[in-house]
């Protein structure tokens, strides 16, 4: 790998990075901020939920711009937006201005990610280099999460102002660097792309604005509903889901329709990506559902403090060091499908390990099931990134991308819903008032988890035999940048 390629690398990483650590201290501070701000529980719900909405919302519209308009572009655009928005939400002075803020930043995050993974695969050879630099990039993303835990209880000790304030220094230096480093050569591709995506030779990229709008909508109203499941009237929940699937049968309808759809319905074809989309929804659903159990059960519960539960938590960031490091070996000697059916199984085990919870468990008990579910981090979300990406043609890696990060996205928000459904459903019917109360609505809402864990494990994807075809032999083309992309064709 050259030093340029590093230093893209690096770029690359300190936006996932950044990514990961601006979501986990925000997290860690919310106390503070109510605290200040004298904000309500509908206040503080919608400071989380509107990072949510706007990443999980716009995040398909965000591929696909990458591809159309020029990766570098979709990538610094939106960091250079991120910055500002960030430093908006330090110096607010009530809820909605930081509502705002985190919508915008969350938003740009979508445009931001899939880009950022585009780059990676379409500019980095196939092989051992684009192995390990998928590898590197995934599990530096995980370790910007744990690192933020103890990073964001840190900075709020101190003031609640510097969790924002924080990732603004950040985003500075990864755009500093990203400038001279983030290559132009997709922004600057031959005509024969532009034409393979639906425009005539010459013209510019256009952007299917009509399955744009429905998709965005659907995606945003359907975010919104599982965010607020758990507080809305279930009339209000059951209308909104119901506005949502009109919306998405449209925007199929209208793909269908379109010479240059947003989302071209044969890249579904592409059996690896449904399996990789389907994998990565149910594992992070369980991830986010685990890790917002167990810090209620420390700080509610065992009465840890918000720097305590950080450090306790850190034992999951184990992936920053294996993701580099184990990963790529286990890959290259087993294949994608069997490190991830591995990791899968590990999180199972792990999340059943720490089922029996009570009121004087000990950290030296927790600590085994906390370390596994960061070793399963480690091999599940890098090689999911290659999986999801492999098959598809370069020209739809934004695409791609940017449906991976929906799942993953869509993972999180249904995994924290229904842990928090599951949670206060139990809580609210317990004949045993107080902390026993609690203590069991914890315990069965950390089935969810150890459940959508087993159902990864079913559809996980696998490992098969590409059929050889005979072809006519044909002379190559001249390769624009870098070597030959997959030829995007489904099995």
């Amino acid at each position: 790998m050259s030093g340029r390629s590093r230093g893209v690398l690096l770029v690359l990483c300190g936006a996932i990075f950044l990514e990961g650590i601006d979501v986990a201290m925000l997290n860690v501070a919310l106390p503070s901020i109510r605290a200040e701000l004298g904000l309500t529980t509908g206040e503080l719900q919608w400071v989380m939920s509107a990072y949510v909405l706007g990443y999980g919302g716009f995040m398909l519209l965000g591929g696909r711009a990458a591809d159309l308009f020029g990766r570098r572009r979709m990538f610094l655009l939106p960091l250079a937006v991120f910055l500002v928005f960030s430093g908006l939400g330090g110096l607010a002075g009530d809820g909605w201005t930081l509502v705002l803020a985190r919508f915008v930043t969350g938003t740009c995050a979508a445009f931001l990610m899939p880009a950022g993974l585009s780059v990676i695969t379409t500019g980095f050879p196939a092989g051992r280099q684009r192995t390990t630099a998928l590898l590197v990039y995934s599990g530096t993303g995980g370790g910007g999460f744990s690192v933020g835990l103890v990073v964001g209880g840190l900075l709020t000790a101190a003031d609640w102002r510097w969790v924002f304030f924080a990732p603004v220094v950040l985003a500075a230096l990864i755009l500093a660097a990203g400038l001279p480093l983030i290559p132009r050569t997709e922004e600057t591709r031959g005509t024969e792309e532009i034409r393979t995506a639906g425009t005539a030779a010459g013209q510019r990229p256009r952007l299917d604005l009509p399955g744009a709008v429905t998709v965005t909508a659907a995606i945003l109203l359907f975010v919104l509903t599982v965010e607020r499941a758990t507080h809305a009237p279930p009339v209000q929940t059951l209308a909104a889901l119901a506005a949502s699937l009109v919306l998405l049968l449209a925007f199929v309808l209208i793909e269908r329709r379109s010479p240059a759809p947003l989302v071209r319905p044969g890249i579904f074809r592409t059996r690896s990506l449904v399996r990789a989309n389907l994998t990565g929804l149910l594992f992070t659903a369980g991830f986010f559902g685990f890790q917002f159990i167990a810090v209620l059960y420390l700080r509610e519960l065992r009465g840890w403090s918000t720097v305590q539960t950080s450090f306790a938590m850190l034992a999951m960031g184990a992936d920053v060091v294996l993701a580099p490091l184990l990963t790529p070996r286990l890959v290259r000697r087993f294949g994608t499908a069997r490190v991830i059916l591995g990791g899968l199984l590990l999180a199972a085990i792990a999340y059943a390990a720490f089922l029996p919870l009570g009121m004087d468990r000990a950290y030296a008990a927790m600590f085994p099931s906390l370390l596994l579910i960061g070793v399963a981090f480690a091999l599940v979300h890098g090689p999911l990134t290659m999986t999801a990406t492999d098959g598809v043609a370069e020209r739809e890696q934004g695409l791609a991308a940017g449906l991976l990060y929906t799942s993953l996205q869509f993972g999180a928000a249904l995994g924290l819903s229904a842990a928090t459904a599951v949670a206060t459903a139990v809580a609210g019917a317990a004949t045993t008032p107080g902390d026993a109360g609690l203590l069991t609505a914890y315990r069965t809402a950390l089935l969810v988890p150890l459940l959508t864990a087993v159902l990864a494990v079913l559809l996980s994807p696998r490992e098969h035999r590409r059929r050889r075809r005979l072809r006519p032999v044909t002379p190559p083309k001249p390769a624009l940048c870098g070597p030959a992309a997959p030829d995007g064709r489904g099995e």
